[in-house]
């Protein structure tokens, strides 16, 4: 089930969860579902892990069988990632070890995240990071897309400049995204959900007008 979800200047997902190692990956499962409830596919692997290493936290320094929460909050540049618990114990950065499903040590969130760390709260702690959404995402997505119409038509959209170049590789950008369609027909997919899906997530990336 997908949290309470706040849409103001940002998105919040708000999820409880018992602290035990067999319900970290239906955690994960919560928030790859949440992030594709919010057209954010590209930001899941991040968030896996770190929902993991937060979760097994909780696990290994307060305890198997606490109630915590896990909350995801999203303001188009940045997505945060919260676990809040009972325990006013701030976390070390050793290595967990406590299985498979509990993470692979606090460490690894300095190397995924763009920030991180630990807020003491009234009820007890909260340990947060934040994954970076900003422009770079688009401009690859940008790159991406200028290299794929460039190897499309070679021989049209780079030999042309100014106004004939744009409108060669609009050309080419419809024409593209006509043989996907024509592509995602013949494997059995519908093109129109597709094209939903796309327009979905183009309008879920930072710095697109809602």
């Amino acid at each position: 089930m997908l949290g309470d979800d706040v849409r103001e200047h940002r998105h919040r997902s708000v999820l409880p969860f018992t602290a035990a190692p067999a319900e970290v990956r239906l955690l994960r499962q919560a928030a790859t579902a949440q992030l594709g409830h919010w057209g954010l596919p590209q930001a899941v692997e991040e968030t896996e892990l770190v929902v993991t290493e937060l979760a097994a936290n909780v696990i290994k320094h307060v305890g198997e069988g606490t109630s915590a929460t896990l909350v995801l909050e999203w303001d188009g540049e940045r997505l945060r990632v919260e676990v809040h618990d009972k325990s006013r114990a701030v976390p070390s950065l050793s290595v967990v070890s406590c299985g498979d499903e509990c993470g692979r040590g606090l460490h690894l969130l300095a190397a995924v995240t763009a920030d991180w760390g630990t807020i003491l709260t009234a009820a007890g702690k909260s340990v947060w990071c934040e994954i970076a959404l900003g422009s770079e995402w688009v401009c690859q997505r940008m790159e991406r897309a200028a290299a794929a119409l460039r190897s499309y038509r070679p021989g049209g959209a780079t030999a042309l400049e100014g106004r004939l170049h744009d409108a060669a590789l609009k050309e080419s950008a419809v024409e593209l995204i006509a043989d996907l369609l024509h592509w995602t027909a013949s494997r059995g997919f519908d093109p129109d959900d597709i094209l939903d899906q796309a327009q979905l997530h183009y309008e879920a990336e930072p710095g697109i007008a809602a």
